[in-house]
Formats: C-alpha cells, sequence, structure tokens
C-alpha cells in the first residue's frame, strides 16, 4: 500500500471507531468516495498531497489530507458539529501507520460554506499528517 493509502487507513479507521461521529452519521456516512446515491450526511476523502516541506519535492513524510462534509439540512449546525466532531478525533492524534511509523496530524484549515449550485452545505477540513519514520 502506498503511503497516502497507509495514512488514508489509519484515518478513517480512527474516525469509525468514534461512536459519536458515527451518530452524526447515520452509522454509513464515512466514504472515501461519494457516488450519486450516497445518504446526507456523509463525509469523504479529497486530494492528498505529499510533499518536503523544505525542498518542495515530493516527499511521503509530510502529506495534507482533505476531508469533505456534505449535508443537506436548511442550515450548517450539521456540518458544524460533523465538523467539530472529527476535529476532536484528529487534530493532535498521533496514528500508527502500518510499519512506516507514526503519523500526528495537525489541522491547518476549516472553512463551512453553503454550494448553492449542489444545494448543500460543505465543510472542508485539512490536515498535515507528519511521518516520523521508524528506523
Amino acid at each position: 500500500m502506498t503511503a497516502s493509502g497507509d495514512l488514508l487507513q489509519a484515518l478513517f479507521q480512527r474516525l469509525r471507531s468514534d461512536a459519536s461521529l458515527s451518530a452524526l452519521l447515520g452509522g454509513a456516512g464515512l466514504l472515501e468516495h461519494a457516488d450519486d446515491n450516497a445518504a446526507f450526511p456523509h463525509v469523504t476523502c479529497g486530494q492528498t498531497s505529499a510533499f518536503d516541506w523544505d525542498t518542495g519535492v515530493q516527499n511521503d513524510a509530510d502529506q495534507l489530507v482533505t476531508l469533505h462534509v456534505w449535508s443537506k439540512t436548511h442550515d450548517e449546525a450539521e456540518t458544524h458539529a460533523i465538523m467539530d466532531s472529527i476535529k476532536a478525533r484528529l487534530a493532535g492524534a498521533v496514528l500508527n501507520i502500518g510499519p512506516r511509523g507514526q503519523t500526528r496530524l495537525v489541522l491547518e484549515f476549516a472553512e463551512a460554506r453553503y454550494d448553492e449550485d449542489l444545494l448543500v452545505h460543505h465543510g472542508l477540513l485539512r490536515f498535515r499528517a507528519i511521518t516520523q519514520e521508524n528506523d
């Protein structure tokens, strides 16, 4: 598995183990990719990027992971509640990434807005994942 695949697997495992987030999402709302029939609310994984922050060269040790929160409620309270639950579970968390090492997650960016074209509330959470390789 790739480094980003290992990270996403560990991240989703941590989120799936959170009973309060599962309750907010109705159980099955944590999806790597959503199709047109996905029930709302749900969370999907967006783009992941790997960088060496010093040189700008691709490097699996530091990655950016974006999670998307989707809700069709009339206000943004549900979106914010889901985002708050994800932040509480992931910000500052340390994940074991198989034989690669440990990864610490740092919240870099969070935003919620209403998407008038899709008629949904859309939350974005971007985490920086910093991996310290095992020796």
